[in-house]
């Protein structure tokens, strides 16, 4: 038997060799199933050379010795490595009182565990579950040539146009049933807003990010205090050579290329790409005349958010993303991207999780309570929702206060895989395959060249995976505004923000029955993601709007409509006199206003602006728009009189003046704010 020892403030971790176990061992029965259990299994396959374990207390010598002395275990360690500074945060949330133990080859797991419970000392032992990538990690690379030059938002990156996650305006170049609007309609947020901000860091916890990429290389995080490759923990955190990051499956610097070929499924194993592809959506440099964007790459102006890499997943190994998040949050990330997650359907019941808890959620916990921006009071977590066409999130997106995404396609309908219902909280694309068009119905985003079966750094990939860094990459948009505009929030308040910054796909859901697929793929029944694809559809411009708290409504493009201005101006929208109504040119231009037209009215006449023609009556905004887009409008009106008072003008009223944004999307409605959210 290997020498026993017990490190009580050891900075890494050892690696051993482990055998891994892909469904619940039924060894004692269904005892890890029972709430009232100190034992906690969270996913349904794990590693049998280690387990972790959380004291009651700060754990003595004494107590560590009694978890030592039981015949095959080696090593009792620190699951956390503590960060100076951040002493009272881990008492808080636990994090000093987690251990990990390690075993002696052919050791039995399950007895150790359980004797490891029975001790009075401890409050959980925890298997070391392993995490599953949010996809099916296949891509399919892509080039740039003729048909990718066209140029849209603003940028000059030249396969922009290929991004209908970002404007989708409905070409059958992507899908044979694609949708307008089926899209995250970030847009005119670039043009008139904000393309990022550097000082907010997004952590992607997933496989390594190739911080190499020509499109990615500009926006990676650089810790400042470490020197490259010379084997020092330069700045003290615990970690050597984390420059863009940290590999937590084999404890060393980020990576991106560790596969095999592998001879039975013919095809590569390992690293796919997956990490970078999903870093690309969150932050791939904008406006640099190379490849795609990011959602907040930034302008070409070195003004993107920054990605860390958070490895996870090295070739065929994985590492704990509990340690991985603690360090996100010491390193100074504001948000973290997990498209991944444990497949085990008895988690997704909140109340086990919460009555026995876990070291992810202790880690997640700890992460969404370290400030590290100016905006909020914490930091804000995204996870996938899973890809099993389950109705239900997986862990740790299903535990109730943690935001997880679900996917729907180019024609804005679930997609075949996504999970769905309690614990999805918001959708966003993830694209999907079987359009009967070609590759350009998935997501477009970074790759690594390095791997045999791509040859490109930009590729195709679906998922919930692709899903949650859309999600992330608005998120982060929104934390660079509020930033810009001085404002602040609670992690709670921020997450209501984001919640309710989405366009209704429930309209688009109950008009059909079903969805069909050219090929390959059944029908899929939609009956079942009625009121199930969480809040809705994430909207960067809303989020925004909600940012600067500028009440949005959403107008259908093509027809004759009346947008009522009680969210503008409440209950008295009906009662005041308006003067005039400020079209700006970017908006007029975004919703194609050019041509609106309106009667005139006796009480309200029609308001000129700008030479676009509207018309406030009865307290409703008539508008037309011929294109989708979205824009504000400044409205004036007076409350108490016809006029505004004051100076030699006989008595009037005061003047009111209020912001307002409509979003034009190609849909049906039936109420004041054309059937969206």
């Amino acid at each position: 038997m290997k020498t026993k020892r017990v490190f009580l403030l050891t900075a890494a971790l050892t690696m051993v060799a482990c055998q891994v176990v892909k469904e619940p061992v039924q060894e004692g029965g269904d005892s890890y199933k029972n709430p009232e259990t100190k034992v906690v299994q969270i996913g349904d396959e794990y590693k049998t050379g280690s387990f972790m374990v959380k004291f009651k207390t700060v754990p003595s010598e004494e107590e560590l010795g009694a978890i030592l002395a039981e015949e095959g275990v080696c090593a009792v360690e620190p699951l956390f490595v503590s960060f100076k500074g951040k002493e009272e945060l881990e008492r808080k949330f636990g994090l000093d009182r987690w251990y990990n133990v390690i075993l002696d080859e052919d050791t039995n797991l399950h007895r150790i565990i359980r004797a490891t419970a029975s001790l009075e000392s401890v409050s959980i032992a925890e298997y070391e579950c392993i995490p599953q990538k949010a996809s099916d990690c296949i891509a399919y690379p892509a080039f740039e040539n003729e048909t990718t030059k066209a140029v849209s938002g603003g940028f000059n990156d030249p396969m922009l146009g290929d991004q209908w996650s970002y404007s989708n305006m409905g070409s059958s170049a992507f899908s044979n049933s694609c949708a307008k609007g089926a899209d995250v309609n970030v847009k005119d947020v670039w043009r008139r807003i904000t393309c990022g901000d550097p000082e907010i860091i997004v952590a992607v916890v997933d496989e390594g990010v190739k911080y190499t990429h020509p499109d990615l290389a500009d926006n990676m995080w650089t810790n400042p205090g470490e020197i490259a490759g010379n084997g020092i923990d330069d700045d003290g955190n615990g970690f050597i050579d984390d420059i863009h990051g940290y590999n937590f499956a084999a404890n060393g610097p980020v990576s991106w290329d560790q596969f095999r070929y592998d001879k039975n499924s013919r095809r590569y194993v390992g690293d796919s790409g997956h990490g970078t592809h999903c870093a690309g959506t969150i932050a791939a440099v904008n406006n640099n005349s190379k490849g795609v964007c990011g959602i907040a790459g930034g302008s070409g102006k070195k003004d993107g958010v920054k990605i860390m890499s958070c490895q996870i997943f090295s070739g065929e190994t994985s590492g704990s993303s509990a340690r991985a998040i603690k360090y996100a949050a010491d390193m100074g990330a504001s948000v973290i991207s997990c498209s991944y997650g444990f497949n085990t359907p008895f988690v997704s019941d909140n109340g086990y999780i919460r009555s026995v808890g876990s070291a992810e959620i202790d880690a997640i916990h700890y992460f969404e309570a370290s400030k590290n921006n100016s905006v909020l009071d914490g930091n804000i977590a995204v996870f996938a929702a899973g890809n099993d066409n389950h109705n239900y999130a997986h862990y740790p997106g299903a535990f109730y206060d943690i935001i997880s995404v679900s996917a729907f396609g180019p024609d804005f309908l679930p997609t075949y895989y996504t999970n769905y219902g309690p614990g999805c909280n918001i959708c966003a694309p993830g694209g999907e395959y079987y359009h009967g068009v070609n590759d350009k119905s998935a997501i477009l985003s970074t790759l690594i060249s390095e791997h045999p079966s791509y040859d490109s750094d930009y590729g195709y990939m679906q998922g919930t995976s692709m899903a949650c860094p859309h999600v992330t990459g608005v998120v982060a948009l929104g934390l660079s505004y509020a930033k810009q505009l001085g404002k602040h929030y609670t992690v709670h308040e921020f997450k209501q923000l984001i919640m309710s910054s989405v366009d209704d796909i429930d309209q688009r859901i109950g008009s059909m029955q079903k969805k069909s697929y050219a090929y390959y793929q059944p029908d899929l029944e939609l009956a079942p993601y009625y009121h199930q694809m969480g809040t809705g559809a994430i909207d960067a411009w809303r989020l925004m709007m909600n940012i600067e708290g500028v009440p949005t409504s959403t107008a259908t493009i093509g027809r004759q409509q009346w947008i009522d201005l009680t969210p503008v101006f409440g209950t008295a929208s009906t009662s005041l006199t308006y003067l005039s109504i400020e079209v700006p040119s970017d908006t007029a231009n975004s919703l194609g206003l050019q041509t609106v037209t309106a009667a005139n009215d006796e009480t309200h006449p029609a308001l000129m602006s700008n030479g676009n023609l509207a018309l406030i009556q009865f307290g409703r905004l008539y508008i037309n728009p011929s294109k989708m887009g979205s824009g504000k409008f400044i409205i004036h009106a007076v409350g108490g009189g016809d006029h505004i008072g004051g100076g030699d003008n006989p008595p009037g009223g005061m003047e009111v003046v209020r912001e307002f944004s409509v979003i034009a999307r190609d849909t049906e409605g039936g109420n004041g704010n054309g059937g969206w959210l």
